[in-house]
């Protein structure tokens, strides 16, 4: 005998499947973006996205660059998502004082509801922004330069004495120091106590495992929000269960709620740090805060804290390691950059000076564009009024974006994109030269561009200006070639892939 629910289970069912089947019809023929190229099971959702970001690892901005192969510079990508190739297309979007502003389905995966970088509205970043601003402007890089360079020195010391330790074969990972630089810099300058990761064991390599793990949640909650929130509603000791990745995740949190409260305390009782710090100014009441900028919250000086520790780490230190990689595997680029560097006196080696090195200069920009700083698209949304992008109009209110990985690897303004060729930044002609600074965006550009730039800047040439001075012949032991995953940051595909060095025999 037939359960009497039979018939309402399959009348459920089969509402349910004419309801998805008019949502696809209509997403696919009748949405106000069905006249935009694209495969069509882009258009009717989301999990095309979700298929290559998770199923695929990370490799939906591959499948981007090949989508824009097939359709041209303007692609349907999402459902109410397009994504634009054309170079010419990346300034009206990302621009200072623009109106497009932040996807907060895209952004909402991240989990970050406090920090300038997550915050949607661009009247709330800016905000956000403008008390953090000071710190990361070129002259206060300037007064910051003898922590950069006590690191710097400390990074040498360290690769210097693995080399001594067993006649030159000795292995270190440069991968790990790299960031470990550009960790100890930021969380001396964010609270004065630095995190000395380039005294560990593993040079704080946890800290970015956890970012390339947890990265991979990023996909998942943007996907299925209702897990996130399920996720901040487990307790915390739960929530450490769910992995170690997960656990050093609330571990780092905790570390910077704690460093943000002993700075509050100390502030209270008149204690001065031995220099000018990010939180310290903050939090100190004698401060003048406007009422357009007021003091940010507790909470918001966490999220601030996690999101400025991450951004040092994985493209700051990113872009160190690919330079490196590139460097050492290329005997001729190696060559020309040692002789550029041996004609600068070693007392000189400061970032005012190394910056006017054309070969060098030319390292750093090689090292930016093939690391990309976010490697895929980041997207916005279409204000009142629409735009109109290579002759399709998109409404207001539909998702657009363009990454770094294609900016960086257009053939016009790069010739041999793949190549790292630090000659084509030098006596290029006016033409090319506006060419190539127009498609180099791995701070992203306007003013939701990547606010460390400046000190990002800093760490490179003093990194790889004084490494490559007074450490000759390294090599790479059994590196391969660098591929990428997108995990909203990149990151290196393959264990193998780490930059690990000794130095050859003269």
């Amino acid at each position: 005998m037939a359960s009497p629910l039979l018939p309402s289970l399959l009348a459920g069912l089969a509402a349910t499947a004419l309801w998805t089947a008019s949502i696809v019809i209509y997403r696919i023929y009748f949405h106000p973006l069905s006249s935009i190229p694209g495969p069509p099971l882009a258009a009717a959702t989301r999990l095309y996205a979700f298929y290559y970001n998770i199923i695929k690892g990370g490799t939906f901005y591959l499948e981007i660059e090949r989508l824009h192969k097939i359709y041209g510079p303007v692609v349907r990508i999402a459902p109410n998502e397009v994504h634009l190739s054309d170079p010419s297309n990346y300034d009206k979007i990302y621009s200072i004082g623009g109106k497009f502003y932040k996807d907060s389905v895209f952004y909402s995966g991240t989990g970050d509801e406090y920090s300038a970088f997550a915050t949607i509205s661009n009247e709330d970043h800016r905000r956000r922004r403008a008390p953090l601003e000071s710190f990361f402007s070129r002259r206060a890089v300037l007064d910051l330069e003898g922590v950069v360079r006590d690191k710097v020195a400390k990074l040498c010391a360290l690769v210097q004495d693995g080399i001594n330790k067993q006649q030159g074969r000795a292995v270190v990972d440069l991968h790990a120091a790299l960031r470990a630089v550009s960790m100890d810099v930021i969380t001396e300058y964010a609270f004065d106590s630095c995190w000395d990761q380039l005294d560990q064991k593993d040079l704080g390599e946890w800290f970015s495992e956890m970012g390339r793990n947890v990265g991979v949640s990023f996909w998942v909650f943007q996907q299925f929000p209702f897990l996130l929130g399920a996720m901040k509603a487990l307790p915390v000791w739960v929530a450490r269960r769910l992995g170690p990745a997960m656990s050093d995740m609330l571990d780092c949190q905790d570390r910077g709620r704690r460093l943000v409260e002993e700075i509050s305390r100390n502030v209270e009782k008149g204690l001065k740090p031995r220099r000018r710090t990010i939180f310290h100014n903050l939090l100190d009441p004698e401060v003048k805060v406007s009422a357009a900028h007021p003091r940010p919250s507790v909470e918001h000086m966490v999220g601030e804290a996690f999101a400025i520790l991450t951004a040092a780490s994985d493209t700051t230190g990113n872009a160190m390691t690919v330079a490196a990689y590139h460097v050492i595997t290329d005997p001729k680029v190696y060559g020309k950059l040692k002789a550029e560097l041996a004609e600068v006196d070693d007392g000189e080696m400061s970032f005012t000076r190394l910056e006017r090195l054309p070969y060098l200069t030319g390292v750093v920009k090689e090292g930016l564009r093939l690391a990309y700083g976010v490697i895929g698209r980041l997207p916005r949304v279409v204000p009142q009024g629409g735009a109109t992008f290579n002759g399709f109009h998109l409404p207001e209110g539909t998702v657009v974006g363009m990454s770094s990985y294609l900016m960086h690897r257009n053939p016009d303004a790069f010739p041999n994109p793949a190549l790292f060729e630090p000659e084509r930044w030098i006596n290029t002609d006016p033409e090319a030269s506006r060419a190539m600074k127009a498609c180099l965006v791995p701070f992203s550009r306007g003013s939701r561009g990547c606010i460390g730039q400046n000190l990002a800047m800093c760490e490179m040439y003093l990194a790889l200006g004084t490494l490559f001075r007074r450490i000759p012949n390294l090599a790479a032991q059994d590196v391969g070639e660098l591929t990428y995953v997108d995990y909203f940051t990149a990151h290196h595909g393959e264990e193998r892939q780490k930059l690990k060095v000794f130095r050859q025999p003269s």
